[in-house]
């Protein structure tokens, strides 16, 4: 019951995250992302208890799920972003060797982001922001800044606050954006061994999730009324509402076991 709450409380939070204006989906992406979770919420619904009564108790397992997209969207993105903030830098780093002024260097970055990743790139966008910033006479610390909230990953900000620091005392700024983007490149060559050597577990739990339902169905299919007892009788529902909470609980605990981020 308890898991059952906690899972409740996290979906409605996903639920208004997702639709809030906090979001970063697109409309087209939160649609997908409905119906998937309603197709979760009736595939539950009708397997486990065969009945569309149930299928609104199953509401808060849909809510979870969405969060779980939501949650894989969004670590699909940083990791897009990250990826791309590292050859902006490198990009600054270089045209202020070309001469540029910092101000100038991350204007002329902007460009080439818009060149290399075309303007939908997360990295021009945000880089757009920074120029339109510098347009209206913020520092380039402010807005550094305000790029490592919006992107909520540790690298921006830690360079942001490394950039205002060398930036003020006169530091040499272009040997600390080459080692930050280095150190990037360390982290995302960690991050892809890692995933390596986690795919073939994540594919080993996606086939064991499966796995239960396709026996139930097989059998069902096989003989008619062997799983009968389970949908009829209270002692049934109770033992296959028991099934649903060690499946949750097992599922979860899976995915947990195989997201390892640096």
């Amino acid at each position: 019951m308890r898991m059952w709450q906690n899972c409740r409380r996290r979906g409605f939070h996903w639920y208004r995250k997702i639709y809030g204006q906090e979001s970063s989906l697109t409309g087209n992406q939160k649609a997908g992302c409905t119906v998937q979770a309603a197709g979760v919420t009736i595939f539950l619904g009708l397997f486990f208890y065969r009945s569309l009564k149930a299928i609104p108790f199953m509401i808060p397992a849909g809510l979870y799920y969405l969060g779980l997209l939501e949650e894989k969207k969004e670590l699909e993105k940083r990791g897009r972003l990250r990826n791309e903030f590292k050859d902006a830098i490198l990009s600054v780093a270089a045209n202020l060797r070309a001469g540029y002024a910092v101000e100038n260097a991350f204007r002329e970055t902007l460009q080439e982001m818009k060149l290399l990743h075309g303007r939908e790139s997360l990295i021009y966008r945000e880089l757009y922001k920074v120029v339109q910033g510098l347009a209206n006479q913020l520092s380039i610390e402010t807005l550094l800044g305000q790029l490592a909230k919006r992107s909520k990953l540790g690298e921006i900000q830690d360079f942001a606050d490394t950039f205002a620091i060398a930036k003020k005392s006169g530091g040499n700024l272009t040997e600390i954006i080459y080692e930050t983007a280095e150190m990037i490149s360390e982290k995302i060559e960690v991050e892809k061994e890692i995933q390596v050597l986690l795919s073939a577990k994540r594919l080993e739990q996606n086939i064991m999730s499966v796995v239960p339902f396709a026996i139930i169905c097989y059998v069902s299919a096989a003989s008619g009324g062997y799983f009968e007892p389970l949908y009829t009788t209270s002692a049934g529902r109770i033992v296959m509402t028991v099934c649903l909470v060690v499946y949750a609980a097992a599922y979860i605990l899976g995915r947990k076991i195989t997201l390892i981020q640096v």
